[in-house]
């Protein structure tokens, strides 16, 4: 069989194969609608035979080009076998991505095929099987079998910790080189702890500032080393910093609900953070889901007729969940019915299982990028404290995550007066009228920057909102020493609903957003007085140095 031959007949098997594809859910009650235009098919088709010729004739000059991280390694360009695997991997890959695009179906649908279709090509790789991987196989022999021995060791320790090591998780304790911002528990129940930070300016800001971290995370993402630490950083602007530090779950927290984390932590880290500063009012940040956390508590407050928080942040926070991005092609009224059952009568969402759900929205860089490097090449992960922080799971009580995903991924209930009940009372968030920062990060794949922006929408008083660069964590963890990245303002009166409207006007600024937000926290703040000499105050006395035991807890395997 010629070259063309072979082509021609590469191309008849690739189009029976799409005419197979095209069948899905043609069945009642199947699947839904799916189909292909037979224009874009054609168009698919003659592109890939001409990609494909192209290939082959580099490959029998023996330059195969291929450009990506995976394969940029010298060992695969120095073997032409294993450069032409790669070529035609990628030219696959493209090739079925773009068949996903030509798909007619609905967004829902197609965004899930979407995901298949990576999550499949992401773990096909020929970089991840030593048979295919030239790099690894180069190392082996270089080593005479040493890195398989280690890649062996290190792929038997990570089935024993039930995950995948991301770092040199033995370099870190947290207490001593991860979350050292000096300060004191001051007040526990069986859902948090409330930190008090030692102050680092001889005044204070009269109201002080509490800030509430994600309940899926541990808090200490904001407090990982001091020239990174937004508390620290708090803490040297002059503000009497408190900042919550959730327990991790376990079987006595198994039949936790949503209320109990709104008026159990929320509302009572406000109250005694109010009454420890001895402030009528205060100012509160959310981060993430912390900051929806605060949204409720501080509607179900206004619902009460209390106004105890002068000014909120919410930093890379969903509140209206009509733009979720990629979580979105998990939700449907069967999976949240599949976990309303599941937790019925208590139980966890286990850590591990919710880490594993938020690696693989990053398959390739937060999966495949360490099954490469720990287990093929036998390499030990260098030292990042992020990424500890990122191996260092947290369970969620069941009964509350299955509300959490009815109201808001599912239902979006949150932002329909009326309509969610919390704490025995309803969310109606035109009842918050208080000044609020909004912060998103523009290539979040957790809250996407049409998420964030969307609570601009939904609160009636002022409002400021921020976009920084980067994702959900670097975009937020960019302290201004480090003169990295940048962010954009625009606007503090207009506010379209379209995202990328305010964004077409907004004006780019070098550097870090945290000046920015500094600078409008402490127009919110009042005066200055001395600083307290004390931890806590009355009944609220220091318990234990932070960063306390909670935090301490891991989620077992």
């Amino acid at each position: 069989m010629d070259q063309n031959s072979a082509l021609k007949s590469l191309g008849d098997s690739w189009a029976k194969a799409l005419a197979s594809f095209q069948t899905l859910g043609a069945g009642e009650g199947a699947a839904p609608s799916l189909s292909f235009a037979p224009d874009k098919l054609e168009a698919l088709q003659k592109q890939y035979i001409s990609d494909a010729t192209t290939l082959w004739n580099q490959s029998l000059q023996g330059h195969t080009a291929v450009k990506d991280r995976r394969f940029s390694a010298e060992a695969w360009q120095q073997n032409p076998m294993a450069s032409f695997a790669a070529a035609a991997y990628l030219l696959n890959t493209r090739t079925m991505m773009a068949l996903t695009e030509a798909a007619d179906t609905d967004a829902k649908t197609k965004a899930r095929i979407q995901f298949a279709v990576e999550q499949w090509a992401a773990a096909s790789a020929p970089s991840n099987f030593l048979a295919f991987n030239a790099d690894a196989q180069k190392k082996a022999i270089d080593t005479k079998g040493e890195s398989i021995s280690k890649g062996i060791q290190n792929l038997l320790h990570d089935m024993q910790q039930g995950h995948v090591s991301m770092t040199d998780e033995s370099l870190f304790e947290v207490g001593k080189n991860v979350a050292t911002t000096e300060g004191k528990v001051v007040f526990e129940n069986e859902f948090f702890q409330l930190l008090e930070y030692k102050p680092l300016t001889a005044k204070v800001y009269e109201r002080p500032f509490l800030l509430i971290p994600p309940c899926i995370n541990k808090f200490y993402i904001l407090d990982l080393q001091p020239e990174n630490s937004l508390i620290r950083y708090a803490v040297s602007q002059g503000h009497r910093t408190f900042v919550v530090s959730w327990r991790n779950p376990d079987e006595d927290l198994q039949h936790t609900t949503w209320d109990d984390f709104v008026e159990d932590v929320a509302i009572k880290a406000i109250e005694v953070t109010q009454e420890i500063g001895g402030a009528k009012q205060i100012n509160a940040l959310g981060f993430c889901v912390g900051g929806t956390i605060l949204s409720n508590a501080l509607a179900v407050l206004a619902a009460r007729g209390e106004k105890p928080v002068a000014s909120a942040t919410f930093l890379t926070t969903l509140i209206d969940f009509t733009d979720t991005g990629v979580l979105d092609v998990f939700i449907d009224e069967a999976f949240v019915k599949y976990r309303e059952g599941q937790f019925a009568e208590g139980g966890l969402m286990k850590g591990k299982d919710m880490a594993s759900t938020f690696s693989f929205l990053r398959p390739n860089d937060l999966v495949w990028n360490y099954v490469v490097g720990n287990y093929l090449k036998g390499e030990t992960p260098p030292p990042f404290d992020l990424l500890y922080w990122n191996s260092d799971a947290t369970n969620l009580p069941g009964p509350m995550y299955a509300w959490y995903l009815r109201n808001t991924y599912l239902e979006n209930n949150l932002i329909k007066p009326g309509t969610a009940k919390v704490c025995g009372t309803t969310i109606d968030y035109r009842k918050v009228d208080i000044p609020v920062y909004i912060y998103g990060s523009r290539e979040d794949h957790i809250v996407p920057i049409g998420g964030s922006y969307a609570s601009t929408q939904v609160f009636p008083g002022k409002k400021r909102f921020v976009m920084g660069a980067s994702g959900h964590i670097a975009g937020v963890i960019n302290p201004p020493a480090a003169k990295k990245r940048c962010y954009w303002t625009g606007s503090e009166t207009t506010f379209p609903k379209d995202a990328q409207q305010w964004l077409g006007k907004a004006k780019e600024h070098a550097g870090s957003w945290w000046p920015d937000w500094a600078d409008w926290l402490k127009s919110h703040a009042g005066k200055q007085i001395a600083s307290p000499k004390t931890y806590g105050k009355g009944k609220y006395k220091a318990i234990e140095n932070a960063p306390g035991r909670y935090v301490k807890e891991r989620a077992s395997n």
